[in-house]
């Protein structure tokens, strides 16, 4: 009997990212501020997707903050200065893991900020469809947030997270699918 080869095993290689995105890293390592804020510019947008597909929304901007104080930190760490967006990436998991676990109290979905412009109704909507993202596996949560919330385009989330173009229209697919189910179980869908 034949084994089934696993799914990923007939994805593409990661996308490489942008060769200036190294020399931007070069510049920030040497102490150029404006490199690194060309850095926050580009992907602030991915981590705080990430985020917010962990963490209550009233904590996202908080730890986006964190996690570009952490790679300003730790920026000589950086081995390959060409796959930054997957190190931030991974920082931005890890900062919102570790503020799940110092705050235990997470276990329901957080506020929406108080500021935020629309109706009860919109807002309790859109708390709903968070929540049912959330119930997602990791990589779609991720993508959905970052393409639903954030408003990136699929080549932008491929670029920036070193994902492959066809590997995010795959998690966009399968991801907007499965969140269609969940809001169906969960009574949401007309």
């Amino acid at each position: 009997m034949s084994a089934v080869p696993r799914p990923d095993a007939f994805e593409e290689p990661a996308a490489p990212e942008s060769a200036a995105d190294s020399s931007f890293v070069a510049r920030a390592r040497a102490g150029d501020s404006a490199a690194f804020e060309h850095l926050y510019e580009r992907y602030a947008s991915m981590v705080h997707a990430i985020v917010l597909s962990h963490a209550p929304p009233r904590d996202a901007d908080d730890l986006t903050q964190e996690v570009f104080a952490r790679a300003l930190a730790g920026i000589a760490t950086l081995r390959e200065d060409g796959r930054v967006g997957a190190w931030l990436a991974s920082i931005a998991r890890n900062v919102s893991r570790e503020s799940l676990r110092t705050r235990r109290r997470m276990s329901e979905l957080g506020e929406i900020d108080p500021a935020a412009r629309g109706s009860a109704d919109a807002i309790h909507g859109a708390r709903e469809v968070l929540e049912a993202i959330r119930a997602l596996s990791e990589a779609y949560r991720e993508t959905l947030v970052m393409r639903l919330v954030e408003g990136m385009t699929g080549p932008e989330i491929a670029e920036r997270t070193g994902m492959t173009h066809g590997s995010v229209r795959v998690h966009l697919h399968r991801g907007m699918k499965l969140l269609h189910e969940e809001l169906e179980r969960r009574g949401l869908t007309p």
